[in-house]
């Protein structure tokens, strides 16, 4: 027997005390909303002892069964709805403990090129990886793929048998099974969930990136280089030719073998000099600049906080600016001034926006309540990526 499916066998390794607790501490940190009981992460914590000692008898027992997600919808940036389901607070304690025994399993063989939701990776390393395709290896041509409703899309059947390539322990499949067919709560009614992996649930990231792995490793094996942040998939390319080559055989993949939808409308396939749209940033062949939707966004915030008829005190108004600005400035530091273009440009609006509120920031500090955030700035592409 393996060391693998020592770890794994019958559900041990799930239904201990310690696993249990370390998992309700991961899941607090993320915080979340309640589940379809209403059970708040604040009240379950009241009786956590009780709480996980159930969770494991039922674990044990093999009597644990996983509740329906409550349905939740959020706009999205094209005007269409992005629909999660949120699990309740046993059903996210038992997902991440399941996922903290199989993520180890397969994190070390994904594509290196696939980076959301792993551990250490982030959208900051998967813009710098594409950049470093288009500058270093003038891999200029890209095909901007888009899938229709990825998460909400996976054929289970599939999910199952590529988790089973390296899990052989039944009741830990049955419990990953459980997670994908536990159904969803619309208001007061129940829906089955015969395909999908519900957007919200704390496994469902290491089942796309179990599922698209399949895609990344073909591509790979057939020399085409590709950037992938969960479904935002970027294949790069040397020339037009070459780029509509890819795309053939990226859709034919993902749509015959993986039984998903690559949105015709939205896939394209653009040259960097025009700019490639990815993870909230437009990579250019000699810069990469912030996407103009993203400023908008930024100055409606800041404008919404620092309005004069808030009635909100200084100390309040500085408390909720200081993340907004200070996210903002983290996330896109990814950007930088080049060729022509400079932070300014991006940012000019803003800027005038942002200095009532730096005023006041400064008349915080007087008062020991800010803390001074700077604009984005450049960072270097990564220059230990490998061509994969």
């Amino acid at each position: 027997m393996s060391g693998h499916e020592e770890i794994l066998q019958s559900l041990r390794a799930v239904a201990a005390k310690q696993r249990l607790y370390e998992a309700f501490k991961h899941v607090k940190r993320n915080k979340g909303a309640a589940g379809i009981d209403g059970q708040s992460l604040s009240a379950f914590e009241v009786n956590l002892e009780v709480e996980l000692s159930c969770l494991l008898l039922e674990l044990k027992e093999k009597r644990y069964r996983a509740q329906p997600v409550r349905r939740v919808a959020i706009a999205k940036d094209d005007g269409g709805e992005r629909l999660l389901g949120i699990p309740t607070v046993r059903d996210r304690v038992v997902q991440q403990a399941l996922r903290s025994i199989i993520e180890p399993l397969f994190e070390p063989d994904f594509h290196p090129s696939s980076y959301g939701y792993r551990p250490g990776r982030s959208g900051h390393h998967a813009i710098s990886k594409a950049a470093l395709f288009i500058r270093r290896y003038r891999r200029e041509w890209v095909v901007d793929m888009d899938l229709s409703k990825c998460f909400d899309t996976l054929n289970h059947d599939l999910i199952i048998r590529q988790f089973r390539q390296r899990i052989t322990d039944g009741s830990v499949l049955s419990l990953l099974r459980q997670c994908l067919e536990s159904g969803v709560m619309v208001g007061c009614h129940l829906e089955e969930t015969v395909q999908g992996s519900p957007q919200g649930g704390v496994i469902s990231p290491l089942i796309a990136n179990v599922y698209l792995d399949a895609f990344d490793q073909f591509m790979k094996a057939r020399g085409h280089r590709i950037v992938r942040y969960a479904d935002d998939i970027l294949v790069l390319c040397s020339s037009r030719a070459g780029a509509e080559n890819a795309l053939r055989v990226a859709q034919c993949y993902l749509e015959v073998e993986l039984t998903l939808t690559v949105n015709a409308t939205k896939t394209h396939i653009a040259h960097s000099d025009e700019g490639i749209k990815f993870l909230g940033v437009v990579i250019h062949t000699k810069y990469t600049r912030i996407q103009e939707k993203k400023v908008v966004t930024l100055k409606q915030k800041v404008k919404a906080l620092t309005k004069r008829n808030r009635g909100a005190g200084l100390a309040v108004i500085i408390r909720e600016l200081n993340p907004v600005l200070r996210g903002f400035a983290n996330y896109f530091r990814v950007a930088n001034c080049g060729e022509g273009v400079k932070a300014d440009d991006e940012l000019g609006e803003a800027s005038t926006t942002l200095r009532p509120a730096q005023a006041v920031e400064e008349a915080g500090s007087a008062a020991s309540k800010a803390e001074t955030v700077g604009l984005p700035s450049s960072v270097p592409v990564h220059q230990d990526a490998k061509l994969v």
